[in-house]
């Protein structure tokens, strides 16, 4: 029955164990596209943002976030529809990525402006002097990347599972969660550079040096996230969800403060202070 499993898991190594799982990174699969060809290849490509507003800036917020939340509930797949809706993996996604998205945004973007010396400068409502649009556009921008951090991390492991030294294995793994990080947070910085009311200092070191600050979100989300539900065998409730998301959250914050005071900002000089407490 090894060998049986080995030769499926080696044809289908991307997929999900749990059947909940599988379908819940699928459906983020498939409405991901949608959103994203919506912003880059319209909104921003022909100026919608021009003439948003502040009303205009949180329908886009919302467009993109609240079909997360809306389209499972009304597309349910068929591992979901014999489970209790607490029990369903889109479910435990949704309540992880909004409280770590909500402590990004509510927090962490004050490092952003005071480390990376970026700013927005569009017309929004304001929640602890950050745009209320991206919180919403946050939530469904992680949940696309940690879909796909999960589909790596889970072929990765696949990859390595008859090799015989554990230390390998995590050597492997950890790069891969390093260079996904990397990736991940400098291909967004490129993607919203011709965004006008994004700015910051130094393009060059925003790029280079501020994607691997950005990237410290995702080196700690990444494997954290991918363990929910990954095991048939182990249990997830969506209070572990949420206490895991908030350790995670706790985490990220530390490393980014230990930055701020050993580094200081990226431009140089002194980041005196917590950037959320002037």
């Amino acid at each position: 029955s090894s060998t049986r499993w080995r030769k499926m898991a080696s044809k289908r190594q991307w997929e999900a164990k749990t059947k909940s799982k599988r379908w819940s990174e699928t459906f983020f699969l498939w409405y991901s596209p949608f959103w994203i060809a919506w912003t880059l290849l319209v909104v921003v490509p022909f100026e919608l943002y021009e003439r948003a507003g502040k009303a205009g800036y949180m329908m886009i917020g919302l467009g993109t976030a609240l079909p997360c939340v809306i389209l499972p509930m009304l597309v349910q797949g068929k591992a979901d529809r014999d489970l209790p809706w607490k029990e369903r993996h889109w479910v435990k996604v949704t309540v992880w990525i909004a409280i770590y998205s909500f402590v990004g945004n509510y927090f962490w973007t004050h490092y952003f402006y005071k480390v990376l010396k970026a700013e927005y400068t569009f017309p929004s409502w304001m929640l602890n002097d950050v745009p209320i649009p991206l919180y919403f556009m946050t939530h469904a921008y992680f949940c696309f990347y940690h879909t796909i951090s999960n589909i790596c991390l889970r072929v990765v492991k696949a990859k390595c599972m008859n090799w015989k030294s554990i230390w390998m294995k995590r050597l492997v793994f950890a790069i891969t969660v390093l260079g996904l990080s990397y990736s991940v947070a400098l291909t967004e910085a490129l993607t919203i550079a011709h965004f006008p009311y994004y700015r910051y200092e130094d393009p060059y070191l925003f790029y280079l040096v501020g994607s691997l600050y950005y990237g410290i979100y995702f080196i700690v989300s990444f494997p954290v996230f991918f363990r929910m539900d990954e095991s048939p065998r182990e249990k997830w409730t969506l209070g572990r969800a949420a206490m895991d998301s908030l350790a995670a959250a706790m985490l990220v914050t530390i490393l980014l403060d230990l930055w701020r005071l050993a580094l200081g900002p990226v431009t140089g000089g002194s980041a005196d202070g917590l950037p959320w407490m002037p």
